[in-house]
């Protein structure tokens, strides 16, 4: 107990020296804590808001459609195979059948996709239910972002042309029937969304679809002939590359603050040591072996770790539940990327980050407090009380 009072006596009586170490090591950590923890926000904020509105439970996929090429899809449909109808039938799976078209909007032209799904579908959050026909004009479905770049409205009638399966071109009115508000704009950008009958009758693709979204849950994924299935993991593929990009680019920026922290340490360290020369003479005198001078030093560096824990615990702690209440503004244009992030992004804390972080900043602080004393362990006492180290 004797070198932990008085490690402890020691740093404190640095006064402003260890409170600047404890200072740059503190942001140390609650920049680590703070920024992971808005990386795995990210990723499971994305993942839920995709899941929720467009992935399922994972989907089947018609052999030859892809998804990011448009330019498969007059020959990515078939027929929905048994295995999958009796799915749609029993409520845990929807298709959906995937046609290039022309919108007319105001005198101009705009090429979209449009998508086919039952109204009455419970899979995904998209307001399907909003596509039931109960007039002249055919109901469509449209998100917001769609509605700001084509200027529609509700209400709005507008043309629409698609190319049949036997190559000849055909057109017919629809009446925008919702806008919908989502933070997905992988259901939104550039898509018009029909009920999935009309838009096999307008095509002539009757039973048919590109691809089939599973309900969670759906445990079973049979091989069959002629579809892929698709797991989450395959289709959240990309917005987990993005996250591990982005953390890569953020540990990079840790690196730095703990090698700027740490440099501070060791410049303490050996000013300490070349400032208390005869300190430790007197004390190597007085019967302190060089082991025992040696943990002195390193437990007061060290100390400096367990010091920047609780500063950094005294404000942290208020910003982190703070950001998780209120979360990141994101500037506007972020959904062009393509991935589902909303208005506002929040963090995602867990002890394993909180336990893991304070782990590592102490192991790393404990080393770099222990390299500059190993000189003592070749000082003589009497070099010592001269105020000599070699």
């Amino acid at each position: 107990m004797i070198i932990p009072r008085l490690a402890l006596r020691n740093l404190l009586g640095a006064r402003i020296r260890t409170w600047l170490n404890v200072a740059v090591l503190s942001l140390s950590f609650v920049a680590i804590i703070i920024f992971q923890g808005f990386y795995r926000g990210l990723d499971e904020q994305g993942s839920k808001f995709k899941i929720e509105s467009e992935y399922g439970g994972g989907q089947y996929w018609q052999q030859d459609y892809d998804a990011f090429d448009p330019l498969t899809l007059p020959d990515a449909h078939a027929k929905v195979p048994e295995a999958l109808e009796r799915l749609i039938q029993d409520g845990r799976a929807a298709a959906i059948l995937v046609v290039q078209g022309t919108l007319y909007p105001n005198g101009r032209v705009m090429p979209v996709l449009i998508k086919g799904i039952d109204p009455g579908q419970k899979i995904l959050t998209l307001p399907s239910f909003f596509l039931t026909l109960n007039g002249a004009n055919v109901p469509a479905l449209i998100g917001s972002r769609m509605a700001k770049s084509s200027g529609l409205r509700i209400g709005d009638t507008i043309t629409l042309r698609w190319r049949e399966t036997g190559g000849s071109f055909n057109a017919l009115d629809l009446e925008i029937t919702q806008v919908m508000n989502t933070t997905n704009p992988g259901i939104d950008n550039g898509q018009v969304w029909l009920p999935l009958e009309k838009l096999r009758s307008m095509t002539r693709m009757e039973g048919e679809a590109n691809l089939v979204v599973l309900a969670k849950g759906v445990n079973e994924f049979p091989r069959i002939p002629g579809w892929t299935y698709k797991g989450l993991d395959t289709l959240l593929k990309d917005l987990k590359s993005m996250v591990q990009a982005k953390t890569v680019g953020g540990n990079i920026l840790y690196t730095f603050l703990l090698l700027l922290a740490m440099l501070a340490i060791f410049d303490t360290q050996v000013l300490s040591i070349f400032k208390r020369r005869k300190e430790i003479g007197t004390l190597m005198a007085l019967g302190m072996t060089r082991g025992a001078v040696i943990r002195l030093f390193t437990l007061e560096g060290a100390l400096h770790g367990v010091l920047a824990a609780l500063a950094g615990a005294a404000y942290g702690m208020p910003l982190a539940v703070f950001l998780m209440k209120k979360g990141w503004a994101m500037p506007q244009g972020t959904d062009s990327y393509g991935f589902a992030l909303g208005n506002n992004l929040f963090p995602a804390y867990s002890a394993g980050l909180v336990i893991g972080t304070t782990v590592l900043v102490l192991t790393v602080t404990t080393i770099v407090s222990y390299l500059p004393t190993r000189k003592i362990s070749k000082l003589k006492p009497t070099d010592a009380l001269r105020g000599r180290i070699s």
